[in-house]
Formats: C-alpha cells, structure tokens, sequence
C-alpha cells in the first residue's frame, strides 16, 4: 500500500465477528487500521466524514455485512455505488448468508466480492490474509 498502513472498514453488528477479524489482522504481514461501525447508517456517515467520523481516514477497503440494524448491507452497497465519490473503493461483502440470490443481488449491486465468513479462525485468518493480499498489495487501486 505504498509505504502506508491499510484502513480497512468493517461495517457490522456482531461483536463476535468483529473480534474474530481483529483477530485474524493481527496475523496479517500488513499494518492494518480496522476502523469499525455497527451499521448501515454509522458506516455512510463514516464514509461522508461526517460527526463523530470526520477526521477519521478513507479507508482502502471495505468489509460490509449484509443483515444489519437501521440501514442493511443492500441499502449501503446501493449509496457507495452511487456515489461518485465513494463508488471506486472496494467492497467486499461479508457475510453468513450462502444464499444465490444474496450472492446476485450483491454483485447487481457492485460488490466486488462476496464472501461467506468462515466459522473457525483458521479459516478466517486465511480469508483475510487472502483478502488483503489481493486488494492490498496486488491490484492497483484509485
């Protein structure tokens, strides 16, 4: 990532999952920056800078939950793509759903990822640590 640290946003309301992908980070060979926000809302305020988030840092990548309180994954992805200043950054959504219409619907949306959230850490670590060896140090990004 061209000397800096990556900021990665994880947008999702389970603790558990939040801890797990903290955990798997600190396996990772790059300095990461995990900023977190439990929901739809929070994470477009984040991504707008505005209160509490305004001097928070853009992230690089974005981990996005689909089933989520007060504005879903769905609705988000939507207003990231809309948004010509927001719709370049990768989003790769996160999630337990296996579902094929949950798949489609998040690639119709411009997910450029979709994955389903390993159960075992193991596995999780080497998620991410695919992951972020992909959209952090292969692809080259806006």
């Amino acid at each position: 990532m061209n000397g800096h640290s990556a900021v990665i946003l994880m947008v999702d309301d389970n603790e558990a999952d939040v801890c797990l992908v903290q955990e798997a980070l600190k396996h990772s060979r790059l300095s990461n920056q995990l900023q977190v926000v439990g929901d739809g809302v929070e994470a477009m305020k984040y991504l707008r800078h505005e209160d509490p988030y305004a001097s928070r840092p853009r992230p690089d990548l974005i981990l996005l939950d689909m089933n989520m309180p007060r504005k879903d994954g769905r609705a988000v992805l939507e207003e990231i793509r809309a948004d010509p200043a927001l719709r370049r950054l990768p989003v790769i959504v996160m999630t337990s759903s296996r579902a094929e219409e949950d798949v489609i619907r998040s690639y119709d949306l411009g997910a450029n990822a979709y994955v389903v959230k390993p159960v075992d850490l193991p596995e999780l670590i080497r998620a991410i640590r695919l992951l972020q060896e992909f959209w952090l140090e292969i692809v080259t990004l806006p």
